[in-house]
């Protein structure tokens, strides 16, 4: 590692998904010329996060029709940079988190921050196997990690579908799926759920939900057209079985991005940042967790974007309190002596 370039900031964001780019608007907003790190294939995901690793979102609010998540990424990208976020395509690989300014290092800048919001996301855990992939599988054309986010698209209708898992999250997905596919199949390696017990009888009450206890899955395959079925291992008698289904999705977990922390913030037992509850604010005076790498629960963009919204406004409150800096995203009381009749701010400095 050569000399780092060193730069300072009120405010220095790591992520790069709508939780990191909400908070770097409010925060840039407020005149505060916050510093992101966007990462280059972190987490081996583009820019951008989970979103980019989908194709149509319909569930974010303003695009009736939908968008690409790609597309919207990239929007949230140049709304940031248009108020002067600097952002940086480095990934972060380690933080000094022991005294204010708070360090941030990459391969060739050492940012020195007042405050730090850290949005790096989660990533969901896949299984490998034959057909799963992006270029040559089905990931994407029918395969999924997320069966709220993409479960309701017209593929997915009155189709029979699985899920790979045996945890909670396994449940809820195929009993949300029950909602729009003709059958689903819980797909499990193990002879029994981890589930809770309230989640099993569910999922094992529903009589569009069939479990396969000790299978594994082979080989995803399909068409130019999209998935059609997957091959099957039972781990007790080595029979291998085809399953014809037009959706599949994993339900093993996901990964917090929080290694580069080096165990300096409190962590749960799955390694996602504990926040105080209602807040942002994490284990370190002036440090936040904003998006997926603090929720385990919803894990949605539009979750994400809120919570990047508080982040960006508690890191400017404690700019303020300890008098380093005046942020500009609310008005002062000064400003509200003196606002027109109908008490409303002007735009500029209006919560929004």
């Amino acid at each position: 590692m050569g000399q780092l370039e060193t730069l300072t900031t009120p405010v220095c964001i790591i992520g790069s998904g709508p939780a990191a780019h909400t908070a770097a608007i409010y925060v840039a907003r407020a005149e505060l010329a916050p510093i992101l790190f966007e990462g280059w294939m972190a987490n081996g995901i583009a820019a951008g996060g989970q979103l980019t690793t989908t194709t149509d979102v319909e569930n974010f609010p303003g695009f009736p029709q939908g968008i690409l998540g790609g597309e919207l990424t990239d929007a949230f990208k140049e709304q940031s940079k248009r108020f002067n976020t600097r952002i940086f395509s480095e990934t972060v690989d380690e933080v000094d988190l022991s005294k204010r300014p708070f360090k941030v290092i990459t391969d060739t800048h050492q940012v020195e921050a007042d405050t730090l919001i850290i949005a790096t996301g989660a990533v969901a855990k896949r299984l490998d196997f034959k057909g799963a992939g992006e270029n040559e599988g089905f990931w994407n054309r029918g395969i999924s990690a997320c069966a709220v986010c993409d479960g309701a698209a017209p593929m997915f209708r009155k189709v029979p579908l699985a899920v790979i898992g045996g945890g909670d999250s396994a449940m809820e997905e195929a009993i949300f799926l029950t909602r729009y596919g003709s059958k689903v199949y819980i797909i499990h390696r193990r002879d029994e759920f981890r589930a809770s017990k309230i989640m099993q009888k569910r999922a094992l009450d529903n009589p569009k939900i069939e479990v396969l206890f000790s299978h594994s899955t082979l080989e995803a395959y399909g068409d130019t057209k999209g998935l059609n079925g997957l091959k099957l291992q039972n781990l007790k008698t080595n029979e291998i079985r085809d399953l014809p289904v037009k959706g599949l999705f994993f339900a093993i977990g996901h990964e917090p991005a929080t290694k580069f922390l080096q165990n300096q913030l409190k962590i749960d037992a799955d390694g996602y940042i504990l926040t105080t509850p209602g807040s942002t604010k994490t284990s370190i005076d002036g440090v936040y967790a904003a998006g997926d790498v603090q929720d385990k629960k919803y894990r949605q963009a539009i979750t994400a974007a809120g919570s990047g919204c508080m982040a960006a406004l508690e890191a400017e409150h404690f700019l303020q309190e300890h008098e380093i800096q005046q942020g500009k995203s609310e008005p002062s009381t000064a400003e509200n002596e003196a606002l027109p009749d109908n008490g409303r701010a002007p735009p500029e400095h209006r919560p929004v």
